[in-house]
Formats: structure tokens, sequence, C-alpha cells
């Protein structure tokens, strides 16, 4: 885990899941490699926005902080494949009400179609979730 990170009893703990998830690309590599072992150009096929310098350096915060791990094998040319630990994979919960909470945002605040699911268990994504739309919340 990275040094930065606080050991404070101070410091709260949705800081560190910020720390550690913090980064406009790393809740996306995560979900794509819930789905099974992936190499760099996979994943930057299923993300095509991000730069290629980006996804390399989100994927090596992601391995510091023991969420995935990176394979390296002996080929030529070289292979290297991403896969999750158990700590990253005990995130899978949280990533799909994620997703549901985004396409719920989208579909509200943005007045765009939520997308279609694509198996990632975000069934319902249409509806509020947990009165998120309740101005009095």
């Amino acid at each position: 885990m990275r040094e930065s990170i606080e050991k404070s009893p101070e410091y709260c703990a949705i800081e560190t899941a910020m720390e550690v998830l913090g980064g406009r690309w790393k809740l996306a590599i995560l979900k794509e490699l819930l789905s099974g072992t992936q190499r760099f150009s996979e994943l930057k096929r299923a993300l095509p926005r991000v730069t290629q310098r980006m996804l390399t350096r989100q994927l090596r915060e992601l391995e510091a902080d023991a969420l995935i791990t990176r394979t390296v094998y002996r080929e030529v040319p070289p292979r290297v494949e991403y896969s999750l630990t158990d700590a990253g994979r005990s995130l899978d919960a949280i990533a799909d009400q994620l997703d549901t909470w985004g396409r719920w945002y989208r579909a509200t605040h943005r007045g765009t179609v939520p997308e279609p699911d694509r198996g990632g268990g975000s069934e319902g994504a249409e509806r509020d979730p947990v009165g998120a739309g309740d101005p009095r919340r």
C-alpha cells in the first residue's frame, strides 16, 4: 500500500477508500478485471477514452495498493497480464452499486437514456437508489 495513506485513527475510512480508488479510471479498470484476467491491450480496447500513459499510471497505483497483480511472462514478445487480488475482488458489490447509481444519475440529471445492462448486475438501474432523488435527503 502506498505510504501516503494515513494510519491515524482520525483519518476517515472514506478518505482512505477515496485515496485508493480515486482516479478517473481506477473503478472502470477494476470493473473490467472483474470479468477475468486481461492484458494491457484488452484493457485499452475496453476503455478507449483512457490514454496509454494514464492507463499505465492507474494500473501501477492499483498494483501498489494490492488491488491487482501484474504477471509478466518471459516470452517474445513479452506478455503481461493483470488480474484482481482478493482485495480487488471484494469491490465487486461496490462497483455494481456505483454502476447502478451512475446510470440512475445520468438518466435523471443529464436527460440521457441509461445504457442497456451488460450483465454487470445493474438490474433496476432506472429506479431511485436508496431515495437519492428525494430532496429531503
